[in-house]
């Protein structure tokens, strides 16, 4: 396995297609590295901070809720995780066994939204990084350069970030233990333990949006590990991706309400990460850019491979080569960095916002997507089928999962509080979005009763010849 691994390209050269189990090779581990290590960046240290300056909670339950919210999340990005190694194939091409060949373009589209959204908002964030970092450098110029390295390494491919991110695992980790340290041995405010307090919108709040943070990676996860060997089974990757996703955003969310709680009342969250770690702020600013600018390349690389997808399912025959991964990533780049430069000031809160709205559409997706793989199925696809013109034994469309995902998403509509979108019953808890919760209390049962009722119609007319 590790002769393999000394042979393999340096280039990635799979894309969409099944990857032989001749050419898996890799541990569960370095899926722990892999997402522990792409959680200790900027947006999840700010998001951490609105615990206490949106949410108003004092410490100790901003670091309960934090804990909660991640460890209940964590359990669907893990799920999720572990059908890679059983697959061989990226998630969203998988998503054909539960919606069909052309049902599944429309979960597709909406990933491929996410990533490129996500892309542009932290193109835009490593720009504004660099020129902290470097005033003399154009601002223009940084995002250019920021873009360019995370798709440098969204070309090279999945060894190379999984590769980079060990090496991000032990450098992060030790630079945010420092920061802690650093901020727990100097003088604290005296209101650190007792600014905020306790409120139960807050903390539900902050519940929701740890849990909505994993559910937001459920769609690529499995990108990740479809190299690993597939006898590895499903309990050693399950662990090593619920562990590093949940223990890096645990400390990364902490760490933002800590720095926040360290300065005085209403400093900006960064800002609050440079005053508190005195000598150290600069080394982690540094730091946190060059882990903005890794973690961007899972965003390109999902976006690129959501595209082929996309188009591969009207060229069955199409076997993308790593010329076409090339020039689809920098078509993509071209796009955003034509996006990033034209961006307002506030561009990244309102993207953000977007993205985050377009979430509902992700709960009823994960929740099928589990059930189908875990329940129904059990883990056995005919990966034939999913690349077969007429989408084989999962057809091109498959009613039982469009009608519970689009009702999965109505459901959620009147219990929504988003930017872009509010629905009438979004303040039953003032703050709190928990239209999530709607949509899978809705989704999972419904898509089970559907899907198992007709699997027994199935069999009862093979029982009767009425099939093939």
């Amino acid at each position: 396995m590790s002769q393999m691994s000394r042979q393999d390209p340096l280039i990635e050269n799979h894309t969409v297609d099944y990857v032989p189990l001749a050419e898996r090779h890799g541990k569960a581990r370095d899926l722990f590295t892999l997402w522990f290590s792409t959680n200790i960046a900027p947006l999840p240290i700010v998001t951490g901070a609105m615990v206490v300056q949106v949410f108003h909670l004092d410490l100790l339950w901003g670091l309960l809720a934090i804990a909660l919210g991640h460890m209940i999340g964590g359990v669907v990005i893990a799920l999720a995780s572990a059908q890679g190694p059983r697959m061989g194939i990226p998630q969203m091409v998988q998503s054909r066994g539960q919606f069909g060949r052309y049902g599944a373009l429309l979960i597709v589209f909406f990933a491929a939204i996410i990533y490129i959204g996500f892309f542009i908002s932290n193109i835009v964030l490593a720009g504004k990084s660099i020129v902290g970092i470097a005033p003399s450098v154009p601002a223009p110029l940084s995002i250019l350069i920021g873009a360019l390295a995370a798709t440098a390494i969204g070309v090279i491919g999945y060894n190379f970030i999984h590769t980079l991110n060990r090496i991000g695992t032990w450098v992060m980790g030790s630079a945010l233990l420092a920061g802690f340290i650093y901020i727990f041995a100097h003088d604290l405010p005296a209101d650190f333990l007792t600014r905020g307090s306790f409120n139960l919108s807050g903390w539900l709040a902050t519940v929701s949006l740890g849990i909505i943070w994993q559910i937001s990676f459920s769609p690529y996860v499995s990108d990740y590990s479809r190299y690993l060997p597939a006898d590895i089974g499903i309990a050693k990757p399950f662990w090593a991706t619920y562990l590093g996703a949940t223990l890096g955003t645990i400390l990364s969310f902490s760490f933002g309400a800590v720095a926040v709680l360290a300065t005085p009342e209403g400093t900006e969250a960064m800002v609050a990460v440079k005053q508190s770690t005195g000598w150290l702020g600069p080394i982690l600013m540094v730091l946190f850019l060059l882990n903005i600018i890794s973690h961007n390349a899972l965003n390109l690389y999902g976006a690129v491979l959501s595209i082929i997808t996309s188009i591969q399912t009207f060229a069955s025959q199409w076997t993308p080569s790593i010329k076409v991964r090339v020039v689809l990533s920098s078509v993509v780049l071209a796009g955003c960095c034509v996006v990033a430069l034209g961006a307002s000031a506030d561009f990244i809160s309102e993207f953000i916002g977007l993205i985050l709205a377009l979430l509902l559409v992700l709960v009823p997706w994960a929740s099928i997507n589990l059930i189908d793989f875990y329940l129904i199925k059990r883990g056995c696809y005919d990966i034939t089928s999913i690349f077969r013109a007429d989408g084989g034994v999962y057809g091109r469309f498959n009613l039982h999962a469009i009608i519970a995902y689009f009702i999965g998403i109505i459901v959620q509509l009147p219990f929504a509080n988003t930017s872009l979108y509010v629905g009438p019953y979004a303040n039953l808890v003032e703050g709190a979005d928990l239209s999530w919760l709607v949509g899978l209390v809705i989704t999972v049962p419904l898509y089970y009763c559907l899907a198992t009722r007709g699997q027994t119609q199935q069999s009862r007319a093979a029982r009767l010849g009425y099939t093939d």
